[in-house]
């Protein structure tokens, strides 16, 4: 049985992102062609399917670091912005994507909210068995090509 965690990730991202097609729920918002992916970048992506990349790589990251937030999950597609004559400084990507990816991804039923024994607090987002099964399933596609 292979697992997601075998497999190199670029091409489970590949491969990810063209499953992504089959949930109604992730697909861009209106929007999405003219914004930049975070302050530290000059244009927005040239990728038609950006959006849907973007979520199989926060899939497949919620999947391995989870539980995580909205703000931890922003730092990770962040960079470094270029400012001039000043040293260059790290900031984040942007929140607002990451935040919509990640309702989306929640309407699809592949992740969800983990709160604490208690039910107060918010611990973040963890993948669900339908997430996990469909990227073990892609996974194991990868391993064994169709021949």
């Amino acid at each position: 049985m292979t697992s997601y965690r075998d497999v190199p990730p670029t091409d489970l991202v590949a491969a990810l992102r063209a499953e992504m097609d089959n949930f109604e729920h992730v697909s861009p918002p209106d929007w999405a062609v003219d914004v930049k992916t975070g302050t530290h970048r000059e244009m927005p992506p040239v990728q038609d399917d950006w959006w849907e990349t973007r979520a199989a790589s926060m899939l497949r990251k919620i999947a391995i670091h989870g539980p995580i937030g909205t703000n931890h999950l922003a730092q990770m597609y962040g960079g470094v912005k270029n400012r001039g004559v000043k040293p260059n400084k790290a900031v984040t990507g942007s929140r607002n994507i990451t935040r919509k990816i990640l309702q989306q991804l929640d309407q699809s039923g592949l992740t969800t909210l983990k709160t604490n024994p208690a039910g107060n607090k918010t611990l973040g987002r963890v993948i669900t068995p339908a997430g996990h099964s469909l990227l073990d399933r892609v996974a194991g596609k990868i391993a064994t090509p169709e021949i």
